[in-house]
């Protein structure tokens, strides 16, 4: 077996561009973020106990990430329609909306 090459994102390096399908329409990254700060966080899966957690702190925070000049983008595998389960879920258990 050769040697694998890998080639980290490190912060304040410029992140890769990608389209995804998403509960709101397909997301054109570059497009979502140009001319702004993004927090970008993902999870193995939708509906986990911490990521539940995360998901809606962040969405109660999410307005001042805003007034920073600060989008947040939040990712999982799995299908459109489990995320829109999932946030259902996290605005019920979590008592707030998720935007994002």
């Amino acid at each position: 077996m050769g040697k694998v090459e890998t080639c980290p994102v490190r912060v304040g390096d410029e992140a890769p561009d990608f389209v995804a399908e998403t509960q709101f329409g397909d997301f054109h990254f570059r497009e979502f973020t140009k001319g702004s700060w993004c927090v970008f966080f993902s999870h193995p899966a939708d509906f986990t106990p911490v990521c539940t957690t995360e998901f809606g702190m962040v969405s109660k925070l999410y307005k001042d990430f805003e007034a920073r000049n600060c989008k947040v983008v939040g990712m999982s595998v799995d299908s459109v329609e489990s995320h829109k389960a999932w946030i259902k879920d996290i605005n019920e258990t979590q008592s707030t909306k998720v935007t994002f």
